[in-house]
């Protein structure tokens, strides 16, 4: 550690141009590019106009949130340059990966930071936003701690890009030193990227109704991105249900709705007062409200998703949404047959943990149905599911499957029983089909039909 009285010049000596950065790459690196609302800016954007030097460089990142692709990706045009992997895929992710560029990095994000320190390969430069600097020589990481650490720990050297738009994130883990920093660029203070709040469809508010309407008083909740967490957020907010209490691997503006709502908070048995969070994405209103908040606690993802803490919470309620289901109740909820989409995420960990929590559910929730570009309708719920789907849920782990014709409890229920109550929430014009089909894999007899 620097003496406080020197911290002014230690700082001077480590500043750095987004040029000069950039410059430190050399040929075969391999570089992190930090994850969430701290993913650099400015580096990359210098790193872009060095495409023609660029040589066999790898760019790591996790769940990044952008305005835009990543510059050095637009300027270059082969792998042979610069290629990518994400640890959980984004939109620009699954952009890069149709064309070629990008591959997916199949891990549960709670052991991220423990794959990180320990891969052998290691990672040359980490890069990664901050908050400017504090008084005591310490940089805020963002409301996106998650897997940093782990990052940090393997990274044979780390250059922060300094944002001023950056929020603080109270919590667990939060600072950087400039001690344990090798290089500091001031970048050009861009604003955070904003994860529009979608409004919830008619078919949202039906699947958030059925969720809802099972969510008690003196809850704690897990709630996704997208249109269905925001509407249940909404309804919650409307609802005569109290104390409801925050722990979620992505915290999201439906937690400010329940705030502003008077229901959101923290009276919970594990981190009392506390919304826990591992890292944050949403609108400005997000970002403003978990600057310098006591209330919101940004927290590492193998404590935030681990289990053992997630069940050790009374009444913990997890809602998670997928692309696929079948009839076995394996869930997909990361790519389109062989199309990666999203990734692994949290999702297990939750479902897991929301189970074995006392008085705890889990929820996957899926529309019925979706509508192909081609303007066909197809069930969301399979006989099996499409080759190259990925199961993100086993069967074994599977809770509540919500659609917006009910809820399917399928734990602990026979194949047959789980194949009934998964064909009482598919669209009724497939259930018949879905029935025969059934029928076909052995796993439901048609004599066991008993309400549909």
């Amino acid at each position: 550690m620097y003496k406080v009285s020197a911290l002014a010049e230690e700082y001077k000596k480590k500043l750095i141009t987004a040029d000069d950065a950039a410059a430190m790459v050399r040929p075969g690196d391999k570089i992190h590019y930090g994850l969430g609302c701290g993913a650099v800016v400015d580096i990359d954007e210098a790193l872009a106009r060095r495409a023609d030097e660029l040589q066999g460089v790898e760019i790591l990142s996790t769940v990044t949130i952008r305005n835009k692709p990543f510059a050095v990706y637009t300027a270059t045009e082969s792998n042979d340059q610069v290629k990518f992997a994400s640890a959980h895929f984004s939109s620009f992710d699954r952009m890069m990966c149709k064309d070629g560029r990008c591959w997916y990095i199949p891990m549960l994000f709670s052991e991220l930071p423990l794959y990180w320190k320990n891969n052998t390969s290691g990672i040359d430069i980490a890069m990664f936003q901050v908050a400017p600097m504090d008084s005591h020589g310490n940089f805020n990481l963002g409301p996106q701690v998650a897997d940093m650490w782990g990052v940090i720990k393997a990274a044979k050297k780390i250059i922060v890009e300094v944002n001023e738009n950056m929020p603080i994130a109270l919590g667990h883990q939060t600072q950087l030193n400039l001690y344990g920093i090798d290089y500091v660029v001031e970048g050009s203070n861009t604003k955070l990227a904003e994860l529009p709040d979608k409004p919830a469809t008619k078919i949202d508010k039906m699947v958030a109704s059925h969720v809802v309407e099972r969510i008690k008083s003196h809850s704690t909740l897990q709630l996704g991105i997208g249109s269905l967490p925001s509407a249940i957020g909404k309804m919650l907010a409307e609802s005569d249900i109290r104390n409801i209490n925050a722990h979620t691997e992505m915290f999201v503006d439906a937690y400010v709705d329940l705030f502003e709502a008077g229901k959101l908070t923290g009276n919970k048995n594990v981190d009392k007062g506390k919304a826990l969070y591992t890292f944050a994405g949403g609108s400005q209103k997000l970002y403003d409200f978990i600057d310098n908040n006591p209330i919101c606690c940004n927290a590492p993802v193998n404590y935030v998703n681990n289990v053992n803490i997630i069940s050790s919470i009374e009444n913990f309620v997890s809602v998670n949404s997928c692309i696929q289901v079948d009839l076995y109740g394996q869930v997909c909820s990361e790519s389109v047959g062989h199309q990666q989409i999203s990734g692994t995420g949290g999702q297990l960990d939750f479902v897991m943990g929301a189970y074995q929590s006392k008085g705890g559910h889990s929820f996957i929730c899926t529309p019925s149905t979706r509508t192909m570009p081609d303007g066909s309708v197809e069930s969301l719920i399979t006989p099996m599911l499409t080759p190259g789907a990925i199961v993100t849920t086993p069967r074994m782990a599977t809770n509540y499957i919500v659609t917006e014709y009910g809820a399917a409890d399928l734990k602990g229920k026979s194949t047959w029983e789980r194949a009934e109550l998964l064909i009482n929430i598919a669209h009724p014009d497939f259930r018949e089909d879905l029935i025969k089909n059934a029928e076909k894999m052995g796993i439901w007899k048609y004599s066991s039909k008993t309400s549909l």
